[in-house]
């Protein structure tokens, strides 16, 4: 690792520090007596030992705490991935449900377009019945009146999806079958019912 390296490099840097520090003393001893020599070297010996198990213990310690940073940044990047999993699954779940709604609610909204559609059919069908109805009852109405053979009768007229209905009185069974042949001949009827009585003639 890049920090591991740094102090590898200061602790070379140290060493050689020490070994110029020892030159030193040793060039300087080596002008003096040779019994004060002996002992300033041991001394400089045991102050570069010292110096050097510092320097390794410094050392040893920061790797120690790299080692534990790094561990204590991998356990968080693994917690943070793991978050972010389910996040990212949370996330999916709220997607599908929202999606099965939205389908849900088109299907109904589609089935409520198609429901008024067919009320609406449905309305104008019967409201095209009414009028087809009452126009079908204004020609039969006026087809009887107009025929020479039944001025005489008392007819009512009623109609209901194409089939038209007669009642009220005639003076004759001719005038009953003239009726109905009038209203069949008639458009748009689809067939006529007839509860047209006789009228008995005065004095008979």
């Amino acid at each position: 690792m890049k920090i591991t390296n740094e102090y590898k490099q200061k602790k070379l840097a140290a060493n050689v520090v020490v070994i110029g520090c020892l030159s030193a003393v040793l060039g300087l001893a080596g002008c003096q007596q040779e019994g004060t020599a002996e002992k300033a070297g041991q001394k400089i010996d045991r102050a570069a030992e010292k110096a050097e198990q510092k320097i390794e213990q410094a050392t040893e310690k920061a790797e120690t705490k790299i080692d534990a940073a790094k561990e204590s940044l991998d356990k968080k990047a693994d917690k943070a991935g793991e978050y972010i999993n389910e996040s990212t699954d949370a996330s999916k779940g709220a997607l599908e449900k929202a999606g099965k709604k939205l389908d849900q609610a088109t299907e109904k909204a589609g089935e409520n377009i198609e429901g008024a559609k067919e009320s609406v059919v449905d309305k104008a069908e019967t409201a095209g019945e009414y009028i087809d109805d009452s126009v079908i009852t204004t020609e039969v109405k006026t087809a009887i009146l107009n025929d020479p053979l039944l001025n005489a009768s008392h007819i009512e007229v009623t109609t209901d999806k194409g089939v038209v209905k007669l009642s009220g009185t005639v003076d004759s069974e001719q005038s009953i079958g003239r009726a109905v042949e009038v209203a069949n001949s008639q458009k748009n009827v689809k067939s006529v019912q007839t509860d047209l009585i006789v009228k008995s003639a005065p004095g008979k």
